[in-house]
């Protein structure tokens, strides 16, 4: 519980960068350079306004120079990274484990935010963390289940976005990869929990629109993210419980 609590913090920061990461990769600009502005003014953001969760606390969400909202995604951000690091440490306790998780989640963090925001999941965020993972996840746990994961959940996203294209990117299917090589054997359960989740605003839209519904899309990515933390820390009791019934 200790090493969970202290792991908060940095994962605060993490968060702040990850809001960099989602707001600059997709535009193609460095996350470098130059430092945070308000995205309304232009004015750079000092460092005591860019304290992680707290500043957006005190400045009531809203630009000290201008008053421009800050949209929720930030402070969203930099909690759920944080609370998911958090999470790692208090399961897996201090082991590669946990880091691998903890990054696994925190990539599942930056795409979300992304297919939210602009409705695309970046390569080079989705396909280097898969790389990264593939890799640690290799090193720690020698076995094919890794790759067999991700290469058999993304072929079966593929599959899904050849039959209905207007429902499925391939930003999923290469999302589905790096839900394939986190979670190996489990990567079912986040399969099947992320298209369940993804039911419900299908099923809302449906009943508020009609046939209309069929041309509005939803991102599927943060039901696939969502789905993919659920089998992070509960995957292997979900499928031995499922397949207990069997």
């Amino acid at each position: 519980m200790a090493l969970a609590a202290v792991s908060f913090v940095p994962g605060l920061a993490i968060g702040s960068f990850l809001n960099v990461v989602a707001a600059r990769v997709p535009a193609g600009r460095s996350i470098l350079h130059p430092a945070s502005s308000c995205p309304s003014c232009g004015v750079t953001i000092a460092w005591y306004d860019n304290i992680p969760l707290l500043s957006y606390v005190l400045l009531r969400g809203r630009c000290r120079h201008c008053q421009a909202p800050i949209s929720l995604r930030y402070p969203a951000v930099e909690f759920l990274t944080a609370a998911l690091i958090a999470g790692c440490f208090l399961k897996f306790g201090w082991s590669a484990d946990a880091l691998i998780g903890g990054f696994f989640c925190a990539a599942l963090v930056a795409v979300s935010a992304t297919d939210l925001e602009r409705r695309v999941i970046p390569n080079l965020i989705v396909l280097p963390a898969a790389a990264v993972v593939l890799v640690a996840n290799t090193l720690v746990h020698p076995s094919v289940e890794w790759i067999a994961g991700g290469l058999g959940a993304s072929a079966f996203l593929l599959l899904a976005a050849l039959a209905y294209p207007a429902g499925m990117g391939m930003g999923d299917v290469k999302l589905a990869l790096l839900l394939g090589v986190g979670l190996g054997r489990t990567v079912p359960v986040a399969m099947l929990i992320g298209m369940v989740a993804a039911l419900v605003p299908s099923v809302v839209l449906l009943v508020r629109h009609g046939s209309k519904a069929r041309k509005m899309g939803i991102p599927f990515g943060p039901f696939l993210a969502f789905g993919g933390v659920i089998a992070l820390f509960a995957g292997q009791s979900l499928l031995h419980a499922y397949l207990g019934l069997l």
